[in-house]
């Protein structure tokens, strides 16, 4: 049975897949690991007409597991939306029970199960205009899974605001964060030094680990990583 993580973030374009798949890679040295993601919009198609999970790919090749792509992602959109909206526009709605069979179905292959969400915590899964299904949110997700969530943030200017707010919204839904991980990190830019202290003081949260562009190695041990999952 596998232990589990969420990893959210403070908005879309964070790097929530770049540090997905350094944590998956860490992981995949010295255990069996693999990769979920319950909707995934912005899609390119391949040449059959299929489309192509793109997060999901970038995970399984910068991580180097043997995954299938289609175990990775039960829905898969076209329009670069909120999944609520692409798949308003392209049919095929998110249904939380379909969600929930391949995020179990895959409890056994794996030691460590990283989940990644889509957008920031707020962002909307399905959302029936007519209200005749029940809109489903990423917090749905995390709290029917069972999971504990790190937090990926830009570690550049307008951090504090965004990750601090992030914070106190999954503190008012009980929702576990067990860190932060600042992406796009400049070691010795004093702002973005600054933006993390503070982060720090105003959450109480711990900061995980610091993330470079062009990183091929997540900077944090094994045991202190596979630690936060459940």
């Amino acid at each position: 049975m596998s232990k589990n993580l969420f990893i959210t973030g403070t908005g879309t374009d964070v790097g929530k897949t770049f540090v997905s798949a350094l944590i998956v890679k860490k992981l995949s040295e010295k255990a069996k690991s693999g990769y979920f993601k319950a909707a995934m919009s912005g899609n390119e198609r391949a040449e059959n007409g299929s489309l192509i999970p793109g997060d999901a790919k970038f995970v399984k090749e910068r991580a180097k597991i043997a995954q299938s792509l289609e175990s990775m992602c039960p829905y898969v959109y076209e329009n670069a939306y909120s999944p609520h909206l692409a798949s308003r526009i392209e049919g095929n709605p998110v249904n939380f029970e379909v969600v929930k069979k391949n995020f179990l179905s895959l409890q056994d292959e794996f030691d460590f199960l990283t989940v990644e969400g889509s957008g920031g915590i707020l962002c909307p899964i399905d959302f029936d205009k007519s209200g005749s299904r029940k809109a489903i949110f990423l917090e749905d997700v995390i709290s029917s899974l069972n999971l504990d969530s790190v937090i990926v943030a830009d570690a550049g200017l307008g951090t504090i605001n965004s990750l601090v707010l992030t914070v106190r919204y999954m503190e008012s839904k009980n929702l576990g964060i067990k860190g932060m991980i600042f992406n796009h990190f400049h070691p010795g830019n004093i702002m973005e030094e600054d933006n993390i202290f503070m982060c720090e003081k105003l959450t109480g949260l711990k900061t995980l680990a610091c993330v470079k562009d062009g990183d091929q190695n997540l900077e944090i041990d094994f045991e202190t990583l596979s630690g936060l999952y459940k």
